[in-house]
């Protein structure tokens, strides 16, 4: 379950942040993540009420945002949406594609006391 050392990064980067700014309290962190990047939501956010515990995120909620699999085909420039195993441009049938999105993991914003 590699979800658990991601989130672990979640957290620790999150923590730090926060006692950087003087925070004493997270009471929530938002974060993104590409389908692409099999990420499994439930098994992050169980990670995340599990790596909170003793932290100054005890309390936190974590709220995902998920991005779907797109890229451009690079013979006819049509964006075009695809999961992990299909990349395949639906107009020209071209696999010469370029990745727009979908492989991101980044914290969007931590809310903090």
């Amino acid at each position: 379950m590699h979800e658990m050392s991601i989130c672990d990064g979640i957290l620790k980067s999150a923590v730090e942040a926060a006692q950087a700014e003087g925070a004493t309290r997270i009471n929530r962190v938002e974060v993104t993540f590409g389908e692409l990047t099999q990420i499994v939501a439930d098994a992050l956010e169980f990670a995340f009420e599990v790596l909170r515990k003793d932290t100054i995120a005890e309390e936190a909620t974590l709220g995902i945002t998920i991005l779907e699999g797109r890229s451009r085909c690079l013979d006819c420039s049509v964006e075009f949406r695809h999961d992990r195993y299909e990349v395949r441009c639906p107009e020209c049938g071209s696999y010469l594609c370029s990745l727009v999105q979908g492989r991101e993991l980044r914290i969007d914003s931590i809310d903090v006391d």
